[in-house]
């Protein structure tokens, strides 16, 4: 039994032994295990979240071009006369570059310019009131016209009868007193001729004075002309009759002759006239005189009505023909000497004096509206606006920043050859002293938004989880009664460049937070967005 209590003893003793020397190996395990995470922690590199200002960018790069550039065409093909300008002369708006030759073009503008006169002239006369004196000469070609419809219709009065009749007889007594003076010079003078010369004498007497008196009862041209062949006839007769008194002569049969033809003349004229006159109108004579009628109220009417509004919307347009015709002319005769639309530089000449030329013939641009076009990705350009700042280096001077804001995006896309979509986008560019030319690489940072005054953190403090989108970061809280300790916290994110992000919830500002990762355990502590 004593035996059996000094082996209980014993062996309480033994299990105290080991009970004792566990607790110090696993103080010594511990202790060792909280200097080694110590020492972890120390040797990972820490971030402390602080309040700065944050820029997010996009890069791209591109060509310098020109704004404003001109390929200048002549219209019409011609001989060059004048070549002013060679490649690299500087010019000014106005500046003449190329003229052609222009004698045709000239005589062109100056045929234009007549025909608008003239159809300006047709358009003004018929717009303007008649003149009193060409109404009046319409009013009296209407009566004339009447008048002669009437004597037609009406045939001949007897007063008319009676001197177509008187002057028939006249030119037939001329003829008897020719004819008998004849015979008076054929036989010689006796004392019967001179009686027969007396009596021819006594009877055209008689009928010049018949035909006198009828000129003046009732003066018209067949009146007249009665009187004048009653005067021949009684100058005849007076003739004859003093011839015979006188005797016959040297030449007097020629001259008696010569009488009786003249006078038989006047007898044919006198019997046509006295038949045209005394038969009735015909159809052809009756319309004739309609139609002049006709015509005659047609011209009154027009002058008295004025133009119709056919006439004048004609004639309008003939103006606006003609005005069209001369101001192509004068465009014709302008675009034959080229001129610079701007300032700028010549960097093409297409032709030389004295050849035939025809399209383009200068070429310009404005050096003083540089611009850089980028090509930018189109996950970038949706962040851009008009107005927005940029930053470019040049590949000639890779050293020197230039500052530029976004003027434009082009509205379409373009796609290269492995697919990439890319818009333009135009930066205005101040290039200060720097003499930059049309071609010049650079490379640009275009300023997508900024923040100030806010909470950051540098990238690799922060790890996302791409599925979730989730992002966290390992807070590290120092003890001073113990080791550092870590906690993964759940932090909303904001703007984000090439350095830093916005922190925007889950930390305050003077947190510590590690980057990289640790290399032995540390107790960590979750929470949604802070300390858990």
């Amino acid at each position: 039994m004593a035996k059996r209590t000094k082996t209980r003893r014993w062996l309480v003793w033994v299990a105290l032994v080991v009970v004792l020397a566990l607790g110090g190996w696993w103080f010594v395990v511990q202790r060792n295990q909280m200097a080694a995470q110590e020492t972890a922690v120390n040797e990972v590199e820490t971030a402390v979240v602080f309040i700065g200002d944050l820029e997010a960018s996009a890069t791209a790069s591109g060509q310098v071009e020109a704004r404003r550039t001109a390929s200048l065409a002549i219209s019409s093909p011609g001989v060059v006369e004048q070549v002013h300008v060679r490649v690299g002369d500087s010019v000014q708006s106005g500046d003449v570059l190329v003229r052609l030759e222009t004698d045709g073009l000239t005589l062109a503008v100056t045929q234009a310019e007549q025909a608008v006169a003239i159809a300006q002239s047709n358009l003004d006369g018929l717009l303007a009131p008649p003149f009193a004196t060409d109404v009046a000469s319409a009013e009296a070609a209407l009566a004339s016209a009447q008048a002669n419809l009437d004597t037609l219709l009406a045939g001949p009065s007897p007063a008319d009868m009676a001197l177509y009749e008187a002057n028939l007889r006249s030119s037939q007594a001329s003829l008897a007193s020719a004819s008998a003076q004849l015979q008076t010079v054929q036989d010689s003078v006796t004392q019967s001729q001179l009686l027969a010369a007396q009596s021819a004498l006594i009877s055209a007497q008689i009928a010049q004075a018949d035909a006198q008196d009828r000129n003046a009862d009732f003066a018209n041209a067949a009146t007249d002309e009665a009187l004048v062949s009653a005067n021949q006839a009684l100058a005849a007769a007076q003739a004859t009759y003093d011839a015979l008194l006188a005797g016959p002569g040297s030449g007097d049969l020629g001259a008696a002759q010569a009488n009786v033809g003249a006078a038989a003349a006047r007898l044919d004229s006198a019997q046509a006239n006295f038949a045209l006159n005394t038969q009735a109108a015909t159809d052809a004579q009756l319309a004739q005189a309609r139609q002049q009628l006709a015509q005659a109220q047609a011209t009154l009417a027009n002058l008295q009505d004025g133009a119709t509004t056919e006439q004048i919307t004609q004639a309008q347009l003939s103006v606006q023909q003609a005005e069209l015709n001369l101001a192509a002319a004068q465009e014709s005769l302008a675009k034959a000497t080229v001129v610079a639309p701007f300032a700028g530089l010549v960097t093409a000449v297409n032709v030389s004096e004295g050849e035939y030329a025809t399209g383009v013939v200068v070429e310009l641009v404005d050096n003083s509206s540089l611009e850089l076009v980028l090509s930018v990705d189109e996950v970038d350009v949706g962040q851009l606006n008009v107005g927005q700042p940029a930053e470019l280096t040049l590949e000639t001077w890779p050293d020197t920043t230039l500052d530029a804001t976004v003027d434009g995006i082009a509205p379409n896309a373009s796609q290269d050859s492995s697919g990439l979509i890319t818009y333009e986008v135009h930066l205005g560019l101040n290039q200060g002293d720097l003499p930059v030319l049309l071609g010049m690489t650079a490379n640009a940072r275009l300023i997508t938004a900024n923040r100030e005054g806010v909470l950051l953190l540098p990238n690799g403090a922060i790890t996302t989880d791409r599925q979730t989108g989730i992002s966290t970061v390992n807070l590290l809280h120092r003890r001073s009664d113990g080791p550092p300790e870590t906690e993964t916290v759940t932090v909303a994110i904001g703007l984000r460049d090439s350095q830093y992000t916005q922190i925007i919830d889950g930390l305050s500002e003077g947190d510590e937070v590690l980057l990289g990762t640790l290399t032995i355990p540390v107790r960590t502590f979750n929470g949604p967005f802070g300390r858990g």
